[in-house]
């Protein structure tokens, strides 16, 4: 009987510790969560930031200093590489805060999200090919945007990358006597408009040579 209240005693203090830890911070004032995620960021703890983000914007549905908040944290995760997550919060920074310009820019935010993941190996492949669409139909969207120059350095880019890409598969099937797959890449070789750019191969693998 002993044994099973002490058992029971200490249940409770790890229960009780447990519970102050994680319920540490509840009904703070806008700008002590801000303080507080700011904290998060420097430290690069980004879970611990949308944990305190989540609480934030919980109990402070239209505190102003919710936008800023949100847009610093899609920054801070393109920063340290979290390019899903970065476009996440974009995504949310675009519902919940949606004028023309702000749209305009967070939309750029997530193409560049996208091409700064290419500096990392094992990104998608059809993800760079969706980031083209998608900066072609910014441009289009946008024609007069600021983010213009950016935006089609990195398109030519993404071009070069996939029209290496296309070469290595090419020559890949013609290794493997895979003739008619083979002629599907040589044709899309030659019906893009860098075949005759007297283009040299890159020395970094395909995915990681145009952006860096």
């Amino acid at each position: 009987m002993k044994v099973k209240i002490l058992t029971l005693f200490f249940a409770l203090i790890f229960i009780m510790g447990c519970s102050t830890k994680s319920s540490g911070l509840y009904n703070l004032r806008p700008e002590i969560w801000y303080n507080h995620i700011m904290a998060d960021i420097k430290a690069n703890d980004l879970k611990e930031a949308d944990k305190h983000y989540n609480q934030f914007s919980s109990e402070h549905v239209a505190s102003p200093l919710l936008e800023p908040t949100l847009l610093i944290m899609a920054l801070a995760n393109i920063d340290e590489g979290k390019y899903t997550r970065a476009n996440e919060l974009l995504d949310e920074y675009i519902r919940r805060y949606g004028t023309k310009e702000k749209i305009e820019y967070a939309k750029f935010l997530k193409i560049k999200a996208n091409y700064d993941s290419f500096q990392r190996p094992n990104r998608n492949q059809n993800l760079m090919h969706y980031s083209i669409i998608e900066i072609e139909n910014f441009l289009s969207e946008y024609p007069n945007t600021q983010y213009r120059p950016l935006l089609e350095t990195m398109l030519i880019k993404f071009k070069l990358a996939v029209y290496h890409l296309n070469e290595n598969i090419k020559d890949l099937y013609v290794q493997k006597g895979r003739d008619v797959s083979a002629k599907i890449y040589e044709d899309k070789l030659q019906n893009s408009a860098l075949k005759d750019a007297n283009l040299s191969a890159p020395n970094l693998p395909w995915y990681r040579a145009f952006f860096e």
